[in-house]
């Protein structure tokens, strides 16, 4: 909890009033322009403590009017109302009268960001600009001067725009980019390393325009608008430049690269109208102002929202007080107000999870208000320090946080109420006492005989005797940091911690060496003295000689501790063994590990609550266990405070936050997510975590660790309710010290609550040796010794304490433990409920059951919650009568029960009274058809109304049951009817004698229930038609069938048996077969009813050959052969062959049914083939189920049935006969599948020789298959003649002699390969071959020939015709068709004509145009004049071959 401590400033005239106050950004002093009523006015400066600088007071006949300091440098410029302005420099006091440029009330002073330039201007409308050095000088006179001739009314700089990038320039540069690379250059503009200082500015005037000045002073307007201009506001982030004029109209401008302005928005602020208007900017773009009304208002100008803030009466403001003025410290990000009642309300930003800052009224927290008399008027922010100056009209306050002083020792408590009121606290005696100080408090210490105060220039001692606080020593000291033990006092100055008497004597001095450095820390335990230093050096020294000794040598931390920057807490255990640590690091963030350091060992440890593990140490039995147990309370955490036992020396506590949380020293204390985390820390077993659990609401920080107590301070009736004697039960007794400097309250609040720690609870009064018990069974049962644990505690005999025990093992999750409590409580229930509940699978679930058994009802909720068993956590929230959280789980997480949930939730609700909403949840559970009208049997009424509203027909019916009990039968069977329960109705009527009306209903509705009691009711009364009637809608055959055969209804009987069950069927046929009668229809229901061979039998012998027909139609694979075999025989003789064989193969005679198809030409289909083929050697060998497939086959084959025969030949492994049935099938596609599957060369042969019947030469696809086949059924032969045969084709159809060639080489190469020498054929082939090949080779080389020597490829070609075996090589209508070609070509005609007319002779019958181009044909007619008979194309030749016809040559 923070304070801020008020100075007011000690100004020279009391009489004077402050007008204007302004804070220099960096250093702590403000000024202060006053009026005198007598003098005029004057300036003065103050530091940060309200203190008055002599040699800075400046004093005119005039009134000031603008004070703004340098930037950076101490120099204040003064503008006065006569037009002078004056610079003042802090603290020598210079004045420095700038040369005169003005002649009326100076209005705006605005230096530029760095200090360089500042501007004045006037109510004239003169405007100057001067140049100040880097000291803060002037240079001569003013750069310029404008003339606006209006008065002036803001002024702003505009910030430079940001420097260039140097790392990505240089990055851009060596990837080739010419522009970045020019900027390096000497030839490009000199390159801006970094933001320079913008010189431009805006100056608005009263008439509404804005004008924009640039680096060179050239003034242009920018924008003009209605009225005056208040406030000039500009948005670096988003370049924006925004106006608000005197009538509060916002307007917002963008702006251009060439000067321009933009109107984009333009908003009026609402206000109160004539008053005095207090605006502030932020610079994430949060308007913020204060006109006078009791709310300040503030627009969020990025995300274009608005909303209040108001003060709150609770909190000690007044109503109806209004805010004058306002100011926001971006660094603490609190705002500020200034209230008519001289109050100052500030405004925490609170940041939500998530959220973003500024964005909600709701992340704004009103703190609690400080108060400094007056109207307060101006309020400012200022320097690095973060001070507040107010002005309330009669003098200016300076105020500075604190964070109020606490300390706990020896069982007293001391917590700072005020700037100068400590509340005191004696546990020992219940005693509660005011201190009232007359100087300002900055520290305390608190011990059994006295408490110490400091102010930091000064040092005060109380004694404490009984009920009265008395003075015993006051002395001036400078120590910031104050330790006390018995008489002694303790205080640093640089390099040495001295000694003291309550006095301020010097007693003893401990020195510190250069290196070790000054002390900064002192902390006291028992009587052991730790001392930090700034240095991070520690060391310990022993108070319990007369003398302070030396405990150990200085250790230096950061020899230890990496990244360390500075010890933030020192403190020390009560035997001096262990001394514990905080750190900030280099960067000034807190450390997230507390250190510990062994003096004896020498050793530094630490445990990190961002891990929640310790750095080192002998791991718990249990660890990994109680990690995942407890990981998710430690990780992500920084501890903020830690204290050591006052007696215990192996207990120590911290006090952790959210990682999120730690960054500013006070803004924990606002946070809610506090844990509190005990640790034991010995030298056999490192660190252990002892327990950890959230600080309780309503307590503010931790004070200190004294078993069996924590001790915590708290802000003013804030306790909370759940403390556990945390205040002193005794009447507090309010005492004044005998010596103080004024009057206390009249009754001072308890300022400190202490809570018992969890080993302690409901002991707390407990003697010393049960107090050393229980820590040693802590401890013992922490490190997981059992033996010790047990032993620690074997004497005592207090329940209370076993119960205790018990409680901690819910903590620990020592069950077994817990069984031994149990035990020794005699608490029989909870060991039983403990015992049955080991047979749930997760460990937290068994450890809530203990919990729930001892009370511990908050624990066992979040051990059910962590373990995720929902459904206990919800039969736990009903049986603690929690049914909203019940009923919130059921509905969330545990489904499965959510209807019983309702259902439990309503019966409760009935047993409290609240049958209204118990009908709801009955509802709910889908349980008030029953529950509803039993719940409201007694209320008729209700229930009447209940059922009419529901129109359920559940409900219907037990309402219609309860009124035919009332014997209301007529309403009974309304209600009957709405239910539709037609049971019921026949019931009735029949009772009430409506046999008609009851036979209509079931005759209408067809209910089996209904017509079943009608038929009853029918047989009673020997209406037996009427009986079997009903009987049969109510399908209740057997006992319609029963009246049939009493009374002889033999027609209605068969049917009555078909409709009903087998053994009904049986019980008919017997019958019938009885009587003699109706043969055929016992052998029906004998079929029917499943007795096939006793209607069999009774079919043959009776010779009911249409009831045989039925029965073999049902006749199958499974049943008695021999039966089958009797109805094959009778089928045969009656000519119906194809169900013969069914019935044969049926029964297995698979080689009768297949002679009988073969004799009666009867088609074997598929289906019945499959029937035939049978897999179990049992019934069939395989050798004679090969043979009876190749039967089928062959059978197959000769009804043509190609595929099936593939199919079973197959089957049958014999695939040469099933390649032989594709083959004759013509299906191209299976047979080659077929022969591609198979892979024997037989059926590769056997397929290519069939591919070759097809047309080949139209599909190359069969081509390659044909050539793949032969190949694959190493036929080399057979695939030589397929290029002989393609050759062929290749030369006839289309004289592609190259083709040609290409294929007979082929085919050499496949003969050269065969093996068959043996005739000689063989060799004279191959010959043959040759000779074709050399013939073709010759004349496809006199043709490629004649393009370059034609007359070589024209003898080529005539030798060629002597050879003796040309054709069919070479066609030698080729040849001559060559020949003829030529010689046309040269104009030989008549050589040409007479070639044509030797192949004619040659080849008489054929046709020789086919030979020669139609364009020779018609240049030889031309030429030679001889008429040429036109003949058939050379296609029609081609295509008809028998068609020839003879070119006769007249």
């Amino acid at each position: 909890m923070a304070v801020y401590f008020d100075h007011r400033i000690e100004a020279p005239d009391s009489s004077n009033v402050p007008s204007q106050l302004t804070w220099h950004s960096a250093l702590p002093v403000l000024a202060v322009a006053s009026i005198s009523p007598t003098t005029g006015g004057n300036v003065d400066l103050y530091l940060q403590q309200g203190e008055y600088v002599d040699s800075c007071h400046l004093e005119r006949p005039h009134q000031p009017t603008v004070l703004r300091w340098h930037p950076i440098k101490p120099v204040l410029a003064l503008g006065w109302e006569n037009g002078e302005v004056v610079l003042l420099t802090h603290p020598s006091g210079d004045q420095t009268v700038l040369p005169s440029a003005h002649a009326a009330g100076i209005t705006l002073l605005e230096w530029s960001s760095s200090g360089s330039r500042l501007v004045t201007g006037d109510q004239t409308g003169a405007l100057a600009v001067w140049r100040v050095d880097a000291r803060g000088r002037l240079q001569g006179n003013h750069l310029v001067k404008h003339e606006y001739n209006k008065p002036l009314t803001c002024c702003i700089f505009r910030p430079a725009s940001p420097g260039d990038d140097v790392a990505m320039l240089a990055r851009a540069s060596v990837s080739g980019d010419e522009s970045a690379l020019d900027m390096f250059s000497w030839k490009g503009a000199p390159l801006k390393m970094g933001p320079q200082e913008g010189l431009a500015f805006y100056v608005s005037t009263a008439d509404g325009k804005v004008h924009s000045v640039d680096e060179l002073c050239k003034t242009s307007t920018l924008l003009s608008v209605e009225g005056a201009v208040k406030k000039l506001l500009y948005l670096e982030k988003r370049e924006v430049l925004a106006v608000i004029t005197e009538t509060l109209m916002l307007s917002q401008y963008t702006l251009g690269p060439e000067g321009g302005a933009q109107e984009f928005m333009k908003v009026k602020l609402s206000s109160k109208t004539g008053q005095n208007v207090d605006i502030f900017w932020t610079a994430n773009g949060l308007l913020i102002t204060a006109t006078g009304e009791q709310v300040i208002r503030l627009w969020d100008l990025d995300g274009d929202d608005n909303y209040v803030l108001s003060l709150n009466e609770t909190l000690g403001f007044e109503r109806g007080e209004m805010i004058n003025c306002v100011a926001y410290c971006e660094a603490k990000e609190i705002l500020a107000a200034g209230t008519s009642q001289g109050r100052i309300a500030m405004w925490k930003m609170v940041v939500q999870p998530g959220g973003v800052r500024g964005d909600t009224k709701a992340q704004w927290k009103l703190q609690t208000p400080t108060e400094i008399e007056g109207n307060v008027i101006q309020l400012q922010w200022g320097t690095s320090l973060n001070l507040l100056a107010a002005n309330n009209s009669n003098t200016v306050r300076i105020l500075c946080e604190h964070v109020m002083s606490a300390h706990f020792g020896q069982q007293v408590a001391a917590v700072q109420l005020a700037p100068t009121q400590l509340s005191i606290t004696l546990f020992t005696t219940g005693v509660n006492l005011a201190l009232q100080s007359d100087m300002h408090i900055k520290g305390v210490c608190a011990t059994k005989d006295s408490v110490t105060v400091w102010s930091g220039k000064q040092v005060t001692v109380y004694e404490l005797s009984g009920t009265v606080l008395r003075n015993t020593g006051s002395f001036p000291c400078d120590s910031h940091v104050v330790a006390v033990h018995g008489e002694n006092l303790y205080t640093v100055e640089p390099n040495r911690v001295q000694i003291r008497t309550p006095q301020g004597t010097v007693k003893q001095l401990l020195t510190f060496s250069k290196a070790e450095g000054n002390p900064v820390l002192l902390s006291v335990c028992q009587s052991y003295l730790v001392v930090g230093t700034d240095t991070a050096h520690i060391r310990v020294f022993d108070l319990s000689r007369r003398d302070a000794k030396a405990h150990c040598s200085a250790k230096n931390l950061a020899e230890q501790i990496a990244n360390l920057g500075a010890l933030k807490s020192v403190k020390c255990n009560a035997s001096g063994s262990q001394v514990s640590i905080l750190i900030s690091q280099v960067n000034g963030r807190p450390d997230h590990k507390v250190y510990f350091y062994d003096v004896e060992m020498d050793t530094v440890t630490h445990f990190d609550f961002f891990v929640g593990r310790p750095s080192s140490g002998i791991s718990q039995p249990d660890e990994s266990e109680r990690q995942q147990f407890q990981g998710t309370e430690l990780s992500g955490r920084c501890p903020v405070s830690h204290f050591w036992d006052e007696s215990e020396p192996r207990l120590l506590v911290c006090e952790t936050v959210p990682i999120s949380s730690e960054s500013s020293s006070t803004s924990f204390l606002e946070t809610t997510d506090v844990s509190v985390v005990t640790l034991f820390c010995t030298q056999e077993h490192g660190l252990l975590l002892q327990d950890c659990y959230p600080k309780p609401s309503g307590l503010q920080a931790l004070l200190a660790l004294d078993v069996p107590y924590y001790y915590f301070s708290c802000k003013p009736g804030e306790t909370d309710p759940a403390e556990i004697s945390a205040t002193i039960s005794a009447t507090p007794q309010q005492t004044q010290p005998s010596t103080g400097s004024g009057s206390g309250p009249a009754q001072t609040p308890h300022m400190v609550s202490r809570r018992a720690l969890r080993d302690f609870v409901g002991l707390e009064n407990c003697e010393k040796a049960t107090r050393d018990a229980m820590l040693n069974f802590s401890f013992y049962l922490t490190i997981g010794d059992m033996d010790e644990a047990f032993k620690s505690i074997k004497l005592i005999k207090s329940k209370a304490v076993w119960e205790n025990m018990a409680r901690m093992c819910v903590k620990t999750r020592q069950l077994d433990v817990a069984r031994v409590c149990l035990g020794n409580m005699g608490n029989a229930r909870a060991a039983k409920a403990l015992k049955e509940a080991e047979i749930e699978p997760e460990p937290e679930a068994r450890v809530a059951m203990l919990a729930i058994q001892l009370g511990m009802l908050e624990d066992a909720e979040k051990l059910y919650k962590r373990c995720q068993r929902y459904d206990l956590l919800n039969y736990f929230y009903q049986a603690s009568g929690q049914w909203q959280q019940a009923l919130e789980t059921a509905e969330s997480h545990d489904r499965i029960h959510l209807r019983t949930t309702y259902y439990n939730y309503a019966k409760y609700l009935e047993s409290m009274g609240d049958k209204t909403l118990a009908i709801a949840y009955y509802e709910k559970s889908d349980t008030h058809r029953v529950e509803v009208p039993r719940m409201l049997q007694d209320d008729t009424s209700s229930l009447e109304i209940y059922v009419n509203k529901m129109k359920d027909k559940n409900i219907y019916k037990w309402w219609a049951q309860y009124l035919e009990s009332q014997s209301d039968m007529d309403s009974a069977l309304r209600f009957y009817e709405c239910a539709q329960d037609f049971l019921s109705l026949v019931r009735v009527h029949c009772y009430m004698g409506n046999i008609q009306k009851a036979s209509e209903i079931a005759n209408d509705t067809g209910d089996r229930a209904a017509s079943y009691h009608l038929a009853r009711h029918y047989e009673g009364h020997d209406d037996i038609k009427q009986a079997v009637h009903f009987y049969t809608r109510a399908q209740a055959y057997n006992n319609a069938i029963r009246l049939c055969k009493e009374t002889g209804l033999d027609d209605q009987l068969m049917n009555l048996a078909l409709l009903s069950n087998a053994e009904d069927m049986m019980e008919a046929a017997c019958y019938y077969e009885e009587k003699g009668t109706h043969m055929d229809r016992a052998v029906a229901l004998y079929h029917k009813a499943g007795y096939v061979s006793k209607a069999l039998e009774l079919a043959f012998a009776t010779q009911e050959f249409s009831a045989l027909q039925l029965i073999a139609e049902d006749l199958n694979e499974h049943s008695d052969p021999a039966l089958l075999a009797r109805c094959s025989d009778f089928f045969i003789t009656h000519s119906q062959y194809d169900k013969a064989v069914e019935l044969l193969v049926a029964a297995k005679k698979y080689h009768e049914a297949l002679e009988l198809c073969v004799t009666q030409s009867l088609t074997i289909t598929e289906e019945l083939a499959e029937r035939m083929v049978v897999t179990d050697s049992k019934d069939l060998s395989e050798e004679a189920r090969k043979e009876l497939l190749e039967r089928i086959a062959d059978c197959c084959m000769r009804q043509g049935n190609y595929h099936l025969a593939t199919k079973k030949y197959t089957q049958a492994g014999n695939k040469l006969k099933a390649m032989r049935a594709l083959l004759k099938s013509g299906d191209t596609e299976k047979i080659v599948f077929f022969a591609s599957v198979c892979r024997q060369k037989e059926l590769f042969i056997m397929a290519a020789n069939y591919l070759q019947s097809l047309d080949w030469r139209k599909n190359p696809e069969i081509l390659k298959t044909i050539i793949g086949f032969y190949t694959k059924g190493r036929a080399p032969d057979l695939l030589a003649g397929f290029y002989e045969a393609c050759a062929q084709v290749e030369i006839d159809d289309y004289q592609n002699y190259e083709k040609a060639l290409d294929a007979l080489t082929e085919a050499f190469k496949c003969l050269s390969k065969s093996k068959d020498s043996s005739t000689g054929q063989h060799e004279v082939r191959l010959a043959d071959l040759q000779h074709r090949v050399t013939l073709i080779k010759k004349f496809v080389h006199a043709r490629q020939l004649y393009t370059e020597d034609a007359a070589e490829a024209v003898r080529l070609c005539e030798s060629l015709l002597e050879e003796p075996e040309l054709d069919p090589a070479v066609r030698i209508g080729d040849a001559f068709g060559f020949l003829v070609e030529h010689h046309c070509q040269q104009g030989n005609f008549q050589e040409a004509y007479r070639k044509l007319e030797e192949l004619q002779k040659l080849l008489p019958s054929q046709n020789v145009r086919y030979y020669i181009s139609q364009a020779s044909l018609e240049s030889l007619e031309k030429e030679m004049g001889v008429p040429m008979k036109r003949g058939d194309s050379r296609h029609s030749v081609k295509e008809e071959d028998e068609v020839e016809e003879d070119l006769t040559v007249s």
